[in-house]
């Protein structure tokens, strides 16, 4: 009789312990997702910027089409390569749409510093009150999108470790859990400041 009792206490201490590690993975994998919807909402914002910029330099920059053609292509992969992660499942989803994304991103900022750096050769463009708006906006939204980059990074290596500590990283696989990957810049020139020759 008391070898039954202890026999169950193990088995119900057992399928506690794993019932803990499930619940602490899916809790961190949400966060991840929380923190992934934030640099969502602030690369959202930057996209829709980004067209209100090009028109407004549009008209100072005559000889420049070819700058501002590339922030636009730039802007383009962006949203589709933020799209793939999305419609794959987001950024703990294995696959390579997030890597994509940060290297559109570098991209896409490397085009929008050419276009910040050219303007300083049009007095009359950075006097205007639009762009001067435009460039606080498109700033204060790249610190944000620093920021939100940033929390999101440190939720992932949160759910990474609780991934591979022992004993969850024999449970982790089993239950659909994955290695999400960091937000970072992989492009070394996209790193490097502009430098800007007249």
């Amino acid at each position: 009789m008391w070898t039954i009792i202890i026999i169950a206490l193990i088995i119900l201490f057992i399928v506690m312990f794993v019932v803990g590690i499930y619940n602490r993975l899916v809790q961190l994998r949400n966060q991840v997702k929380n923190s992934w919807s934030q640099i969502d909402v602030q690369l959202q914002r930057r996209y829709d910027l980004i067209p209100n910029l090009v028109e407004t330099v549009k008209g100072y920059m005559t000889f420049e089409k070819g700058t501002l053609e590339a922030v636009i292509q730039a802007r383009n992969q962006a949203q589709s390569a933020r799209s793939r992660v999305e419609q794959q499942g987001g950024p703990t989803a294995e696959g390579g749409s997030l890597k994509e994304l940060i290297a559109a991103e570098a991209t896409l900022s490397g085009s929008l510093g050419k276009i910040f750096a050219l303007s300083e050769a049009y007095p009359q463009l950075r006097a205007t009150e639009n762009m001067q708006r435009l460039q606080e906006e498109l700033s204060s939204t790249e610190n944000k999108v620093a920021f939100a980059r940033q929390a999101y990074n440190d939720m992932v290596l949160t759910y990474n470790n609780a991934q591979q500590k022992i004993p969850a990283v024999f449970f982790a696989s089993a239950f659909g859990h994955h290695p999400a990957d960091l937000f970072d810049v992989q492009d070394q020139e996209a790193k490097k400041a502009v430098k800007v020759k007249f």
